[in-house]
């Protein structure tokens, strides 16, 4: 297939366009820094200098839209929750208004959303039908989703990616979960009660793979079958890394140091795969000890 990605510089969308290159795909991805991601892609990818240039996406067989600045890397003033806000709604309106615009459009659209989307959700079960608290993430999520659901078409399905937290051997969330760990100094934060959705990179590329190659649409939670909580993942990671783990982080530090972004951390989702799952898709990592010790 030939197949367009947003982000493919980032953690998911280096991995995801090395094994689509494996597997005999074409890949052009959209950056900004056309020389960076040359560095990071290789010289098998096209690359696109953004997408103003384009008028349609025929010819395009499949998109895949991981664009987006991360969500805790900075503290969420009203400006950076705007470029949170711009850097995730702007790319897929235009995304959505190619493919409609096309006279052979893709025939898969598969965009990124995130667990974020059900909001600080307490002990609640939550599968892919259920609705999010009305709060910042979820405002972000419902926005991101409803435009890359404008481009749904008795030609083009729609899938949106409900992602937890990524692990992966480089990047991503663990990269800054391990410091304080590496120092003796980690441990649970706050109550260590919330629930913390997680998914292996390898499954979160087999999950995109599998949404690609099947006739599946709408919303699907892209995380492990079994969440933990906080003071669990925290023990875990301790014991993977042979760091001790006791270190409890109060949450009215967190929230001094963190803003309203520290909702991130202590608020939490008991979420479950349950339309992956029920479209025979198998998740190889279910435990997180096997998970951590992989990724470390």
């Amino acid at each position: 297939m030939q197949i367009l990605i947003t982000g493919g510089t980032g953690l998911i969308g280096r991995q995801l366009t090395a094994r689509l290159l494996a597997r005999g795909d074409r890949v052009s991805v959209v950056t900004r820094n056309v020389e960076a991601a040359r560095h990071l892609l290789g010289p098998q990818v096209t690359l696109w200098a953004g997408l103003t240039q384009q008028r349609d996406l025929n010819g395009i067989d499949a998109v895949i839209n991981l664009a987006g600045e991360p969500i805790a890397a900075r503290r969420w003033t009203p400006q950076q929750k705007q470029r949170l806000c711009e850097s995730r709604w702007q790319i897929t309106e235009r995304l959505a208004a190619l493919i409609n615009a096309s006279s052979e459009p893709p025939a898969v659209l598969i965009s990124g959303s995130a667990t974020g989307y059900y909001g600080n959700s307490g002990e609640a079960v939550l599968t892919e039908e259920d609705c999010g608290h009305d709060e910042f993430t979820h405002r972000l999520c419902q926005r991101w989703e409803s435009l890359a659901l404008s481009a749904a078409s008795h030609r083009t399905r729609v899938c949106l990616l409900r992602t937890g937290v990524v692990l992966a051997k480089e990047g991503g969330a663990l990269a800054q979960m391990k410091k304080p760990f590496a120092l003796g100094l980690g441990g649970p934060l706050g109550s260590g009660r919330q629930y913390m959705p997680w998914i292996h990179i390898d499954d979160m590329l087999n999950g995109i793979l599998w949404l690609l190659d099947h006739p599946l649409h709408g919303p699907f939670n892209l995380v492990s079958p079994y969440a933990v909580r906080n003071e669990q993942f925290a023990a875990t990671l301790g014991k993977a890394m042979r760091r001790p783990a006791l270190l409890r982080t109060p949450a009215a530090a967190i929230r001094l140091l963190m803003g309203e972004s520290s909702v991130l951390v202590l608020g939490g989702q008991h979420v479950l795969p349950r339309r992956l799952e029920e479209s025979g898709f198998h998740f190889r990592w279910y435990d997180l000890s096997a998970a951590l010790a992989d990724v470390l």
